[in-house]
């Protein structure tokens, strides 16, 4: 069965009087998350290109939460700087989820440029490094905080996304794995959710096409739960892992694929 779209218990208050600076908010995980967390007591910072981050913050300020929106590139640091600030004006950073991200497509390996990698990685690496480093700096100080990056089920191996974005992803699992042990004994966690087929803006053709096709059933058929993900089960672990409940889970990337990286490739009824 697939998870609500909606009837978060608005009585839970595991963020509050903590700040959460959520960054591709306007749409998909980021923006369930945002919701989560705001409905859950935190205060939140919502960053996205996308002017349709603005909604997603006059939806958590009608639930009765704090909440301000940064509307600019999160790979860049002016706009990761203004988030911080607001983040400190608002009362502390205590939480930051690096979420933003593109796909780059699937473009073939002779077919690839270097802009498509600059992009890519740009945008994947870059822009989860600036929000970390910032992070680092206003949550070392104060001994403690919560760090939460979107990699993907295509950084651990091939088959779930283009070259530029399986590898970005990639460094997005280095980058936890490594911040990790550079702030070791700090007491500031840092951690990564890897989703598997989550439908969002960003896969959002490829589930358009499967349901303009009848074969939507398709979609996630490759993993033990048979369907995809909707972008609150990925929220769902990010919050976890924001969360004190979470407090011995440090250098982790975590996959929430329904079962996907579980197994190898194989033929059902016809292993040897």
């Amino acid at each position: 069965m697939k998870a609500a779209r909606n009837g978060v218990d608005r009585g839970m208050s595991r963020f509050t009087n903590k700040v959460a600076i959520i960054t591709g908010a306007a749409s998909g995980i980021g923006r369930a998350a945002a919701l989560r967390f705001a409905a859950e007591g935190a205060t939140v910072v919502a960053v996205d290109l996308a002017d349709a981050v603005r909604d997603t913050v006059a939806e958590a300020v009608r639930s009765g939460a704090t909440a301000e929106a940064v509307v600019g590139d999160a790979a860049t640091a002016a706009v990761v700087d203004e988030a911080v600030a607001r983040a400190e004006r608002l009362g502390g950073l205590d939480i930051a989820f690096a979420n933003a991200g593109i796909s780059g497509g699937l473009v073939k390996l002779a077919d690839l440029t270097a802009a498509d990698w600059e992009q890519v990685l740009r945008v994947n690496v870059i822009g989860p490094f600036l929000l970390v480093q910032r992070a680092v700096a206003v949550m070392v100080p104060r001994g403690r905080g919560a760090i939460v990056c979107t990699a993907s089920v295509a950084g651990l191996r091939s088959g779930a996304g283009g070259m530029p974005y399986s590898a970005s992803k990639a460094g997005v699992i280095s980058l936890v794995q490594t911040a990790a042990n550079q702030i070791a004994g700090t007491g500031v966690r840092i951690n990564a959710i890897c989703p598997g087929l989550t439908e969002t803006g960003m896969t959002q053709p490829m589930f358009d096409r499967a349901r303009e096709r009848g074969s939507e059933r398709k979609l996630g058929q490759l993993n033990a739960l048979r369907r995809a993900a909707v972008p609150e089960e990925q929220a769902a672990l990010a919050l976890f892992l924001a969360s004190d409940d979470a407090s011995y889970v440090n250098g982790q990337a975590i996959a929430v694929d329904g079962g996907l990286s579980s197994s190898h490739p194989v033929v059902l009824g016809h292993m040897a």
